[in-house]
């Protein structure tokens, strides 16, 4: 019981003092454990944790797209919506079909894509427009044409 409490006070420290895309990235970090749990309780066939790592990772995906400006936010927020829907519907399928390894291709997708935000967060604001689009979603439009996720970076900037 100490180690849960000593991991939910450092994780408070952390996001405390994070920046709206540590922020992010922190959704990603649960949302990877949320699918993580999830698949391992679909190969024990354990419907009652499937579902409830399920059901917390769909709260997490509603979080992470309520943060997505579709008004302002032009096409880099369009593909970014995209996205999460394109994630909730293979969690559904995956649950669907009781396939664990639907989600853990679900979950590379994610770590890639929090990998480009972990970058993004790491660099200096640089006055070039179309951050989320240039920058993290090349990962999400590969993967979902059936390419190999592309690691290349680009220019972005830091607008809020």
């Amino acid at each position: 019981m100490k180690m849960i409490e000593t991991g939910l006070s450092y994780r408070r420290v952390a996001i405390a003092g994070a920046s709206t895309i540590g922020l992010m990235i922190a959704l990603f970090d649960t949302l990877v454990g949320d699918l993580r749990r999830a698949a391992a309780a679909l190969r024990k066939s354990d419907i009652e944790i499937r579902c409830r790592e399920m059901n917390h990772a769909a709260l997490v995906i509603s979080q992470l797209e309520s943060w997505v400006d579709l008004k302002n936010g032009g096409e880099s927020a369009q593909t970014l919506s995209r996205f999460y829907a394109y994630l909730r519907a293979k969690m559904l399928e995956a649950a669907g079909v009781k396939s664990a390894s639907l989600l853990e291709r679900q979950i590379e997708m994610i770590l890639h894509i929090r990998s480009a935000w972990q970058q993004l967060d790491a660099s200096p604001p640089q006055p070039t427009e179309g951050m989320v689009r240039t920058t993290v979603l090349p990962a999400y439009d590969s993967v979902q044409l059936g390419a190999e996720p592309t690691s290349e970076r680009v220019p972005f900037s830091q607008s809020a």
